[in-house]
């Protein structure tokens, strides 16, 4: 078990980590890699809100949301929705889900990711503004699959490893 960070200092991580997803969720890429791009802040949040739930949760979930929604244009609110809603149910079921085999810790986070877009989905349809393609759900499946690896960039990064129960 790696020691305790001075709270400054873990505070510092948790924001530096959401600034690099921010800065990955609006990187420019060719439009059939943008398909495969998860939503990092989504899968920061899941992560954040089982390892430290008491510096990362609903409000956290929020503010980051319309964060999102602010860098990538949308409809302002969508991603505060999404995001908190997974947030809440995330740390609803933390304890459950501590320990838990890697296979079943990617279909939950599959299942949180495909919620997020869902609820995004729905606000886009209240806007009329996209129509729904089934390439419009990739980003959750390949978020899902590079679960493992975000748990293992995290863990090397200092943080306790909570999903594998340490």
């Amino acid at each position: 078990m790696p020691p305790a960070k001075p709270q400054g200092a873990a505070t510092a991580v948790v924001i530096l980590s959401f600034i690099l997803a921010m800065i990955l969720r609006i990187l420019p890429l060719p439009p059939d890699w943008f398909a495969l791009n998860p939503d990092w802040l989504a899968l920061l949040l899941i992560y954040w809100t089982l390892l430290a739930p008491e510096r990362v949760g609903i409000v956290t979930a929020w503010l980051v949301g319309f964060l999102a929604d602010v860098l990538t244009g949308r409809l302002f609110g969508q991603h505060a929705l999404a995001y908190a809603v997974i947030a809440y149910m995330n740390l609803q079921l933390r304890q459950k889900l501590v320990g838990l085999p890697m296979l079943v810790q990617c279909v939950w986070v599959l299942g949180l990711l495909l919620l997020a877009q869902l609820l995004i989905l729905w606000t886009q349809r209240i806007e009329m503004t996209e129509s729904m393609r089934v390439i419009y759900w990739l980003p959750s499946l390949t978020g899902a699959l590079i679960w493992p690896l975000v748990l293992g960039l995290m863990h090397r990064l200092g943080h306790l490893d909570v999903m594998r129960g340490s």
